[in-house]
Formats: structure tokens, sequence, C-alpha cells
């Protein structure tokens, strides 16, 4: 459609015929409120009689408000001036007002031009409609995939030398982040000796060998039939309890396992056999924290040294690495500086030795819980609040409840 301005209602009349369809209008004020209501206007004439002043202003404001807008400007002379303000504010044409054919000519160019711009906004709207659609595409796939990801931390225990008191740390930690009040499952992938189920005083009928049985199928099912509960808020897998075991779940078993215990478990405390067999590594690829554990003395020294190597050449960030300097006792020949100093970590936590460590571990009682007041249970629940992001006071407050009975049984033995 075609929009016309012109004050001479007699030329108005002679536009409007020439120009079949338009629509005409006497005032800016009625063609502005025609225009504001008309988004599919293309093209607004302007009579000779109208000022070059509200014929700029008109041009200028259709320049940016409505790009697919053309001006025609009529005058009874075509002169230099006229064109040159044409150009500056934006008209697509100048036309001689006596020059019905030319004024005719311009409105259909100005159609196509109209045409023109208006598929290119339409392609740039599309375009910018589906780059939005994408981009809430990709954030709902995000939220999903957020949603969906496992919860669970996993913590893995790990040191290459035997007897510096890892399956220790492991079920202690298990058991402080346990009464603390988040749910925990304490994981033994020491296939050949795992000591787990012991220290906690438990005979598992199940036992991570069992996975075997499910063909690679590890779901919540699966997950739940080979669990031990030791508490409302620890579950154990344990490690098998015969050596002579003929099936051993694969690498791949574990870790589905560990992938399915994320997400049912806030913790998950993986105590390992101390070499980077495919157990370990399963675990460790799914590490959030690893936990290495040394002894003050020097093989155990050289035995976390190798271990260190081996993570950085594995790629694991130390900042996912807590060291636990277990044994940490005065007057053997070795200071902790100097151990912290070559093998470039420093302790996290220091234990000491204690005959309360060993009553307790031959009871299979968590030390955690049978002395709670002690140097070591209270740096294992700080340690552990520290690395699980539990509140303080919930585990030493559950293990005092614990703790008379503990010493009275262990006055008895």
């Amino acid at each position: 459609m075609t929009a016309i301005i012109e004050p001479d209602r007699g030329q108005l009349g002679i536009l409007q015929a020439m120009l079949h369809g338009s629509v005409a209008f006497t005032t800016m004020d009625e063609l502005n409120a025609h225009l504001q209501v008309t988004p599919h206007e293309f093209a607004v004439v302007i009579g000779p009689s109208v000022s070059s002043g509200d014929a700029v202003d008109l041009a200028q404001w259709a320049r940016i408000q409505r790009p697919d807008l053309g001006v025609i400007l009529l005058r009874n002379t075509v002169g230099s001036d006229d064109l040159a303000m044409a150009l500056r504010s934006g008209m697509r044409e100048v036309v001689g007002a006596k020059d019905l054919a030319g004024v005719t000519t311009a409105v259909a160019r100005v159609r196509s031009v109209a045409s023109a711009i208006g598929q290119t906004l339409m392609s740039e709207a599309q375009a910018a409609a589906d780059a939005v659609k994408a981009q809430l595409a990709d954030e709902a796939a995000a939220a999903r995939a957020a949603a969906e990801a496992p919860n669970g931390k996993l913590f893995t225990v790990f040191s290459t030398k035997g007897g510096v008191g890892k399956s220790l740390v492991a079920t202690n930690v298990a058991v402080s982040i346990a009464d603390a009040g988040q749910s925990v499952c304490l994981v033994d992938l020491d296939i050949n000796s795992g000591d787990v189920a012991i220290m906690l005083q438990l005979s598992p009928s199940r036992t991570i060998t069992d996975l075997v049985g499910f063909n690679g199928v590890i779901d919540e099912g699966a997950v739940e039939s080979i669990l031990t509960k030791y508490s409302d808020n620890l579950s154990i897998v344990a490690a098998p309890v015969r050596l002579d075991s003929p099936d051993e779940a694969s690498a791949d078993d574990i870790g589905k396992l560990l992938d399915a215990l994320k997400y049912r478990f806030d913790v998950v405390v993986v105590d390992t056999s101390g070499v980077f067999d495919d157990e370990a590594l399963a675990a460790l690829d799914r590490s959030d924290t690893i936990i290495l554990v040394g002894t003050l003395d020097i093989p155990a020294l050289k035995g976390l040294k190798v271990a260190t190597s081996t993570l950085d050449l594995l790629n694991y960030p130390r900042e996912t690495w807590r060291f636990v300097l277990n044994r940490n006792d005065g007057k053997v020949g070795l200071s902790a500086s100097e151990y912290e100093s070559t093998l470039g970590l420093k302790a996290d936590v220091s234990m000491v030795s204690s005959h309360e460590v060993l009553a307790a571990v031959n009871r299979g009682e968590p030390l955690v819980r049978a002395y709670p007041n002690h140097p070591n249970s209270k740096a294992i629940n700080a340690f552990s609040r520290s690395v699980a992001g539990t509140s303080s006071g919930a585990g030493d407050s559950a293990a005092a409840r614990r703790s008379s009975g503990s010493r009275l049984r262990l006055r008895k033995s």
C-alpha cells in the first residue's frame, strides 16, 4: 500500500487517482498515526506542498525505525538542493510532481526494494529466532545433564607402601562423614587382602566379585545386592573374603559400580590395594579427592614419592591431592618437615602412634567412635569435614554419645 501526504487537496486528488489503492492525508499527524498502525506500508509519497523540514524529518525517522519504508519526494521543480537533501535524509526517489509516469515508476521501484528489505529482515529475524531457540535448547540440555549428573563425591585413599594405615584412614574417614549426616559408601578395592569388613566387624554375604554375575549391567538392583550395611548412613562394598575366588570383577564393572554409587550416595570412599592396578586406576579416574597416606619412615617416604611421581605422570591434578601423615612421632631420625620437603607435599592432617588405635582395630571398631576425644579422632574428624564439606561438630557429637560404652569394652577386654 502507498500513503500520500499533500496539504493541497486538489493536488492530493490527482495523486490519489494516479496511484490506485493509495491512502491520502493532508497533515503529518494523520500520516504518523497511520504509519504507527500499518507496519506493512511500503511507500510514502510526499507532495510538493509539504515543507522540506517535514519531509526530512519523516525520511530520517523511516531510515531508522522503518528501513523497509521508502520515501518518495515530489517537487514542482527538481533542483540540486532537493537531490542533496534527499540523499542526506535517506529518501529513495525525487520526482517532478507533474511527471506522472515517473511517480508510478518510482513507486514500483520502492515496492521492489521494500520487498527485498522485508525478506532480508525476515531472514535475520528467523536467524535470530533460531539462534535463541538453539541457545535455549543448549541451556536446557545443560540443565538436564546437570540434573542427571551424579552429586556424590568420590575420595580415593592410596599409598604404594603397605602398613601405613591406609585402610585405617579410609575406614575412619568414611565413618566420620557418615556420622556427620551424609550418606556414605566405603568400597574396598584391595581385592587380594582387603581389611575394611574386618575393621568394621562385618561379615558380608556378597562382595565386589559378585559383580561378575550381572554381565556388565550394573544397575540399581545390582548395586543394592552387594552392599553391606554398617549404620544408617554407611554401607560398604567388601573385598572378597577368599583368595581363591574363581571370578574377578573387571575394571569396567568396577568403574560402572563407582559411577552408580556416586548417584546413590553423598560420598564414596575407596580403599585401594597400594598398586596402580586397573581397579585403582578406575577409582583414581573418578576421584574428586585423592588421599595419600604415609608414615614417618624412609621406606614409606620412598613409596609415597614413587606414588606422587606416577600420579603426576598420569596427569592427576595436584590440587585434588590431600596428604595424611600417620605415626608422626618425634625422635625417629626423620622430621615431619624433612618428610614434607622431600615429598613436596604439606600434610593436611597428622596422626600419632597410639595403643588406642590398635585396640580399636582389634575390636573391629572405628577409632573415631571408640575414642572420639583422642587426638587422632579429632584430626580425622576435622579432615573429613574439610574434604566432605560437612558441618563441624556433627561427627564429634555422634561419636561422643557412644564413647563411654567403647571405653568400658576396652577395660573388659
